[in-house]
């Protein structure tokens, strides 16, 4: 089976294609994983681009989900024929986050699951929700995660509150479909008007094309009868980061969950203390919340969007896919 790897440069490609001999035994408190499927991130192509500091000859990709094939004598919360997934921070298992970096991030500070078999510790997987695919599953670890401890976590989300999610990507339909499923009120930005559609068939209540409305925090307000939505999935960053602050009313939570318009810049910092809103920089979250995520959705029977699917050789035609920006929800990768 092929393993997918960083080249010596940077870039799309640059990957390195090698066969992955999938050898290996578990340990005692390791399990054997068969991928199935993993998913596309940001992140990840960060890492192709060289934006992140991943040794050559790493390992791509920190999102999967397979089947356990074998444990080790002292593993106790897995079995084989698990269908598992993967964990984005697989040293924070509870509590408050404590890692400022993505040193033990898989497919970047460590190997990642570009390839057909892992042996690792039974604490970097947890149960995949029994309803979903390998396919589905493996869009779960990065982006679901995300938008769960975003608004499930953080935000404590509850019928009627109003939600902003600036685009289509996976994390904001991710986020889309579960604030629907609780009973929210979701606006969703876009600058095409057939990825607008989609969402409104999703349950989206409201939406805005930025292109025709370049102010569209004023567009929010309005929409809002003046007061603001109750939570924003910031994306942007500096770019973007004024409007969300004045479309969120006095108050209102603000999930800083991605940088796509740099990495620095300006913040009305007078603007955020006037309107007392909470601010916070998110990045995924801890297996715990992951375990209750799986649980979360079992109940709800949610089912994430995959806009495309692609075969783990043709790694290098998804990434530039996604660079494209014109999926829908989630691009996916066919491991096994």
């Amino acid at each position: 089976m092929t393993t997918v790897r960083l080249g010596s440069t940077p870039g799309i490609q640059q990957l390195r294609f090698d066969e992955d001999d999938g050898d290996g035994n578990p340990g005692p408190d390791e399990i054997v994983v068969k991928i199935h499927a993993s998913s596309l991130n940001q992140h990840d192509y960060n890492v192709v681009l060289g934006r992140l500091p991943s040794e050559p000859g790493r390992i791509l990709l920190a999102d999967a989900s397979g089947v356990v094939e074998a444990v080790g004598e002292n593993v106790e919360d897995l079995a084989p024929g698990d269908q598992v997934i993967s964990c984005f921070f697989p040293y924070w298992q509870d509590g408050q986050p404590t890692i400022p970096d993505f040193s033990t991030t898989p497919g970047d500070g460590l190997d990642g699951f570009a390839r057909s078999r892992v042996v690792c510790p039974s604490t970097w997987f947890t149960r995949a929700p029994a309803h979903l695919s390998f396919l589905q599953a493996a869009t779960l670890p990065t982006a679901g995660l995300t938008a769960w401890r975003a608004l499930v976590v953080e935000g404590q989300i509850k019928a009627g509150d109003s939600v902003l999610l600036l685009g289509t990507g996976g994390v904001a339909i991710f986020a889309l479909q579960l604030a629907k499923a609780v009973g929210a009120h979701v606006i969703v930005t876009s600058s095409s008007d057939e990825k607008l559609a989609r969402a409104a068939a999703l349950g989206a209540n409201q939406t805005i094309n930025y292109r025709e409305h370049p102010e569209w925090e004023r567009e929010v307000l309005t929409r809002t009868d003046g007061r603001g939505v109750d939570h924003v999935m910031e994306i942007g960053g500096p770019g973007t980061l004024p409007q969300s602050i004045a479309a969120c009313r006095v108050g209102g939570h603000i999930s800083l969950i991605g940088v796509l318009t740099g990495v620095a810049g300006a913040v009305p910092t007078a603007h955020l203390m006037a309107r007392q809103q909470r601010l916070q920089g998110i990045i995924v979250g801890s297996r715990q919340q992951q375990i209750d995520m799986v649980r979360g959705l079992e109940a709800i029977s949610l089912v994430p969007v995959i806009d495309r699917t692609f075969q783990l050789q043709h790694l290098g035609e998804a990434f530039t896919a996604l660079a494209e920006a014109t999926h829908f929800g989630k691009i996916a990768i066919q491991i096994a």
